[in-house]
């Protein structure tokens, strides 16, 4: 493959190439798999946490009012200083104690009497549960626990007679977020160097992916050059072994194949070459004799004669054939050369016109000065073929057209034209009118062409580095056949 041609392709595939999508799927994997295990991780540790915080604190508090001793009616001096030493023996630390009685009595632990983080739901449940309610609540994006717990009448607690009493403990939960915030840290700290260590074995794995990927394109583009002994060597069991294993059977028998659609072609090529050279020697004596009938037919009988004119026509379209069929055989076997000489363009296709007597049927436009180094025959021939194709399937009058250009990199051209103006070419013929013995029509099978003509002028024109193109007309009925040829010659 050409070098731009693969850089360009190494451009379109950019950085998201198969290498740099396999790394990033085995990072993704990797990352997913750790934020998986961190955030499990996380979850547990902060309800771990938090539930020993909480029990601990619910177990504390509920057993300090169970052994508060109450008496009613309320005092509040007393209960001042009965929420600030339950506030000292709060447990895991100390906690914030409001007491609430009725809507009269408020009191605290701190500087305000009434708590603005116990909410009306807590307050609820705790004076309709006889053991008390908990709940966590985010204030000002700090933490707290808070317990509510009615206080019943203390030495007679068998009663459980509700004193209308409800005290609430206030816990921040700031160290346990600390504690929470420290284990997002580590885990976030944790997973990039994972993710970093993750890259190591990602890039060895799209590494030993892509070396088998490597070596069967490596291979592919070393076929279609035309080496089909080329092999992957396979290593390992796994699916690319299998899948190398697979290309080097699919290569042997494909070898196989074009060595023997080769030896095939050989075959047939030397064949018809052989038979057409073995067949020149009697053909000369045989057109020899039919010319000399030729000439006697005159005085012969009327069946006589058109049997002497059938026998030399037909001999000369044998003669064609074989002639047609030699030059393929030296177009086949790379044998066709081209002798060049520089000639007038112009000069030449009139020499041509007027060697086969088609002056009088060919409209020319052919303009003077125009030279280039050709083979003066085989231009003859593509030349000949051309308008003698024209003039059998098309209409009279054929126009050749002779003109100068330039392609788009500078690089002069010799452009040739031959149009004729009868119903063209079927749109499905097109693509097959250089094929060998191809014949649009299949009731002309017995006309005067061998089939071969247009493919000997299309291998002419590759020979002089030239293309050929056919077409059907734009401007009204007919075909035009262009022929574009470097005015340098090859």
């Amino acid at each position: 493959m050409p070098t731009v041609g693969r850089r360009r392709r190494r451009k379109r595939r950019g950085r998201w190439g198969l290498r740099t999508r396999l790394v990033f799927a085995f990072l993704l994997v990797a990352l997913v798999t750790a934020g998986s295990t961190a955030a499990l991780t996380y979850r547990e540790a902060r309800n771990s946490v938090l539930q020993a915080t909480q029990d601990t604190a619910v177990s504390s508090f509920r057993d300090q009012i169970r052994q508060y001793t109450v008496q009613v009616p309320i005092d509040p001096t007393s209960l001042q200083f009965a929420v600030r030493t339950l506030a000292k023996l709060g447990k895991p630390r100390m906690l914030y104690v409001f007491a609430e009685y009725g809507t009269t009595v408020r009191v605290s632990s701190g500087t305000s009497p009434v708590s603005t983080v116990v909410t009306p739901e807590l307050r609820e449940r705790a004076v309709s549960n006889p053991h008390g309610s908990f709940q966590r609540v985010v204030k000002d994006g700090r933490p707290y626990l808070v317990v509510g717990m009615p206080v019943v009448i203390g030495v007679i607690q068998h009663t459980e007679m509700d004193t209308g009493l409800v005290m609430y403990a206030v816990l921040p939960l700031d160290e346990e977020q600390a504690q929470i915030d420290a284990l997002v840290t580590a885990a976030r700290n944790g997973a990039l160097p994972g993710l970093a260590i993750a890259l190591i074995p990602a890039l060895l794995s799209a590494r030993s992916v892509l070396r088998p990927v490597r070596e069967l394109r490596s291979a592919a583009v070393s076929m279609g050059s035309g080496r089909l002994d080329t092999r992957i060597p396979v290593r390992g069991r796994d699916e690319l072994a299998d899948l190398a294993g697979t290309f080097n059977e699919s290569a042997a028998a494909l070898e196989r194949s074009v060595t023997e659609l080769r030896e095939a072609e050989t075959r047939a090529r030397r064949f018809a070459s052989d038979v057409s050279h073995e067949l020149r020697t009697p053909l000369a004596g045989m057109l020899a004799v039919t010319e000399l009938l030729d000439e006697d037919a005159a005085g012969l009988d009327p069946d006589t004669a058109r049997a002497v004119r059938l026998i030399s026509t037909e001999t000369g379209r044998l003669a064609v054939l074989v002639e047609d069929l030699m030059e393929i055989s030296r177009f086949d076997a790379r044998a066709a050369e081209l002798h060049t000489d520089e000639v007038d363009v112009a000069e030449t296709i009139r020499r041509t016109l007027a060697g086969r007597h088609w002056g009088d049927r060919v409209a020319t436009r052919l303009p003077e000065g125009i030279r280039a180094r050709l083979d003066p025959r085989r231009f003859d021939v593509v030349i000949a073929n051309l308008i003698g194709n024209a003039l059998r399937h098309g209409a009279a009058p054929v126009t050749v057209t002779l003109t100068r250009e330039t392609t788009p990199d500078g690089t002069p051209r010799l452009r040739t034209e031959i149009m004729d103006t009868g119903p063209g070419i079927l749109p499905e013929v097109l693509p097959y009118v250089f094929d060998r013995f191809f014949k649009a029509d299949p009731a002309r099978s017995r006309s005067a062409g061998s089939g071969l003509g247009l493919a000997i002028t299309a291998e002419n024109v590759r020979l002089h580095g030239g293309t050929i193109h056919a077409a059907n007309r734009t401007d009204g009925p007919g075909a035009v056949f262009t022929v574009t040829l470097p005015l340098g010659g090859v």
